[in-house]
C-alpha cells in the first residue's frame, strides 16, 4: 500500500514562517497540495520566503501575510487577509539563554505573548470556523523544552509546557467536530537560530560539524539521534497530522525529538 497525502482544497497558514522549521512546514504543505499561507513580521521576508517556496514547489499556491501575529493589531490583518482556514500551525516563537534569576518580568511577558498568546489567540479566531464545517487541523509547535525544562531558557521552556496544555484544552473544546489539535514536540532542530544558539554556548571558533556534535555533547546528551534533527523531519510529521490520515490522533503532544525526551510514553 502507498500511503499518500494529499491537502488539495485545503488553506494552511503557518505562523513565523519565512525561516527554519515554519519555511520546511509551508513547503512541505505546499507539496502536499494546499494552498499555503506564509506570515512574518517583515513584507521583504515574507515576499522573499513566498518567492522561494514558489520556486521549490512549482504552481504552488502561496499567499503573503506581513503581520506581527504577536499583537493584537498584527492579529487582526491577518485575520483581514484570511478569513478561513482549515490548517492552523502555531510555529511562531522566540528563544534565547539568559540565567533563571536573570529573566526579568517584561521578558517573561514577552516569552508569553509570542510563544503562547499568539496562537491562543490565531486559535480562538479560527477553530469556531473549522468547527462548523467539521474538520480542521491546529497544531502548536512546542518543544522537548516543555518536559526537559533547560536550565539556561527556562522562560523559553515553561512557555512551551504551556503550549501542552493549550492543546489539549481546545482538543476538549472540539471533541467530536471532526476537528484535531495536537502539539509536535520537537527535538534540537538545525536552523540558522540555532547555530548561533550553539556557537554562543561552545564557541565560534569550531566547524559547524564538530560545534553541533560538541553541543549535543555537552547540552544535550540525552538524544538517541546524537545531532541535530533537520526542519523537514519535523514538517514531515506535522504534515502527516495536518492530514486526513491523523484523524484519530487529537489532544496529543507527537514527539519528534530525536529521543531525547526519556520517557517510553508520549
Amino acid at each position: 500500500m502507498v500511503v499518500q497525502i494529499d491537502l488539495t482544497g485545503r488553506t494552511a497558514l503557518v505562523t513565523g514562517s519565512t525561516q527554519g522549521i515554519g519555511a520546511a512546514i509551508a513547503t512541505t504543505l505546499a507539496r502536499a497540495g494546499a494552498r499555503v499561507a506564509v506570515n512574518g513580521r517583515a513584507a521583504a521576508g515574507v515576499r522573499r520566503a513566498a518567492d522561494t517556496l514558489r520556486t521549490e514547489v512549482p504552481g504552488a499556491d502561496v499567499i503573503e501575510i506581513d503581520a506581527d501575529v504577536a499583537s493584537d493589531e498584527g492579529t487582526a490583518r491577518t485575520l483581514d487577509l484570511l478569513p478561513t482556514v482549515d490548517i492552523l500551525i502555531n510555529n511562531l516563537g522566540i528563544f534565547g539563554p539568559t540565567p533563571a534569576l536573570e529573566i526579568s518580568d517584561d521578558e517573561w511577558r514577552r516569552y508569553f505573548e509570542v510563544n503562547v498568546l499568539a496562537g491562543v489567540r490565531l486559535t480562538r479566531a479560527y477553530l469556531p470556523g473549522m468547527m462548523e464545517r467539521g474538520w480542521g487541523r491546529v497544531q502548536y509547535i512546542a518543544s522537548d523544552s516543555a518536559v526537559v525544562i533547560p536550565a539556561e531558557m527556562i522562560h523559553y521552556g515553561v512557555s512551551k509546557t504551556a503550549l501542552l496544555g493549550v492543546s489539549r484544552g481546545f482538543a476538549k473544546a472540539a471533541a467530536g467536530t471532526g476537528v484535531t489539535v495536537n502539539s509536535v514536540l520537537a527535538g534540537p532542530t538545525h536552523t540558522g537560530g540555532v547555530e548561533g544558539f550553539v556557537a554562543e554556548l561552545v564557541g565560534d571558533d569550531l566547524p559547524w560539524e564538530e560545534a553541533q556534535r560538541e553541543f549535543m555533547r555537552q547540552h544535550r546528551p540525552q538524544s538517541l539521534l546524537q545531532r541535530l534533527i533537520e526542519p523537514e523531519e519535523i514538517a514531515n510529521m506535522v504534515t502527516y497530522l495536518a492530514s486526513p490520515l491523523a484523524s484519530a490522533t487529537t489532544g496529543a503532544a507527537v514527539r519528534v525529538d530525536g529521543g531525547y525526551v526519556d520517557a517510553i510514553v508520549p
